[in-house]
């Protein structure tokens, strides 16, 4: 069982460069998803989504906390990509009340990340091997340790202020509920409503997924 110690000093540091990165495995090996959902360009848009998953997979089971299990880093992958696929670049921001100023997100940050990947792809590459993807799962956190050594930061950022794909999928977990569940062992589920009926009642425990 992940404790919030654990992951708290796994989802909120960032330092050196890929502190995340050094606590995202436990004694469990998690074995890679099948390839699948290669970026194409979506049919009547000029925008790209999608992302190589072979390379996105591997990068999942490399930075997410193996504790997790297979099916459920694939989930968070998917979930990841669902987010930046539906991603609309430039709109214009909610602004509380009283607030004049109109402000629009950040432009799409997919592109880079996209590159990114290919760049560790070509990177892997280039050290004699058939691709990030082959690597076990030590060299492929040594190569992202490498890629991110210039990172600096006491906590992850937002995931649209990421500046890596690996931090921005890292990033983009730990926003949601399901890594506070891990973390306090509870489906405690914040930001989700509870029936009255269940107010008072004791969260039920988080139930491990089976290693895929």
């Amino acid at each position: 069982m992940t404790t919030r110690r654990s992951f708290l000093k796994t989802a909120g540091t960032i330092t050196a460069g890929a502190a995340a990165l050094s606590t995202a495995t436990g004694a469990c090996a998690v074995k890679d998803p099948p390839a699948n959902n290669a970026a194409v360009p979506d049919t009547g848009a000029e925008r790209v989504r999608g992302f190589d998953r072979t390379i996105l997979d591997a990068v999942a089971t490399a930075v997410l906390p193996s504790a997790l299990g297979g099916p459920a880093i694939r989930t968070a992958t998917d979930a990841f990509v669902a987010w930046a696929d539906g991603y609309e670049p430039v709109a214009e921001e909610m602004h509380g009340y009283g607030y004049a100023e109109v402000r629009y997100l950040p432009a799409d940050p997919s592109p880079a990340w996209r590159a990114q990947l290919t760049a560790l792809d070509l990177l892997a590459r280039k050290h004699g091997t058939e691709g990030f993807a082959t690597l076990p799962m030590a060299q492929r956190q040594e190569l992202l340790r490498a890629v991110l050594r210039d990172q600096r930061g006491d906590r992850l950022p937002a995931p649209l202020d990421a500046n890596h794909i690996a931090i921005a999928l890292l990033a983009h977990w730990s926003a949601g509920p399901d890594a506070w569940d891990t973390a306090l062992g509870a489906r405690v589920s914040p930001g989700i409503c509870r029936t009255l009926g269940d107010a008072t009642r004791k969260p039920l425990p988080v139930t491990v997924e089976p290693r895929a």
